[in-house]
């Protein structure tokens, strides 16, 4: 905002001053040219011959006074009054401008933060997907791993008590077939007759 200097306030006030003298002067001119009720001119003090000089002693008394009181007074705190406001126009001018700027940082700054976060979120879980998927594996391979442990034990457990229900099916078979041969021949057979005998019937078997 453009701030007016005192010098160029005091030329504004002397040139105010000096068009309200003239403006008198016109005015008191046309009055003394007018004629009166009476029909004579009525002397205007002003364009009084007499008095000219003492009216023009007075008024350049009167406007210095005035343009003096102008001048030191009144202009001085007019003029401080409106630089003061000009300064803090300016100032207030910068402090938004630095305000404007501070917050436009602080937006993208902001938008970054959040860009990097939602990078950190994605990455988060993708690598909790991953570890699942591993510890479901594992788990998949260990469950496999103990079912084929069982399996094996059971097998050797199930060929275990089919050789030894077999020996005892021998062995029974052995001592059936002695009892039968001895009763129809009245011979007793040996004990590895008997038992060959057996291994044959169960190998056909």
């Amino acid at each position: 905002m453009p701030v007016r200097s005192s010098r160029s306030v005091r030329q504004g006030w002397a040139g105010f001053v000096g068009s309200v003298l003239t403006a008198t002067l016109v005015a008191g001119a046309a009055q003394a040219a007018t004629p009166s009720l009476s029909g004579e001119k009525a002397a205007f003090p002003p364009f009084d011959v007499a008095t000219f000089a003492g009216q023009l002693f007075w008024l350049a008394i009167t406007f210095g006074a005035l343009y003096w009181l102008m001048s030191t007074i009144a202009l001085p705190r007019v003029g401080a009054i409106l630089e003061e406001r000009a300064s803090t126009i300016a100032r207030d001018l910068d402090n938004a401008a630095k305000m404007q700027a501070k917050a436009e940082e602080t937006a993208l700054a902001y938008e970054a933060a959040l860009t990097e976060a939602r990078k950190n979120a994605q990455g988060i879980a993708q690598a909790s997907r991953d570890a699942g998927a591993k510890a479901s594996e594992e788990r998949r391979h260990a469950v496999e791993a103990d079912l084929a442990a069982k399996l094996a034990k059971a097998e050797e457990t199930i060929a275990a008590s089919k050789a030894s229900a077999m020996s005892a099916v021998r062995g029974l078979g052995s001592e059936v077939a002695v009892a039968i041969v001895t009763k129809l021949t009245g011979k007793a057979p040996s004990a590895t007759e008997a038992s060959e005998a057996v291994d044959q019937v169960l190998a056909r078997g």
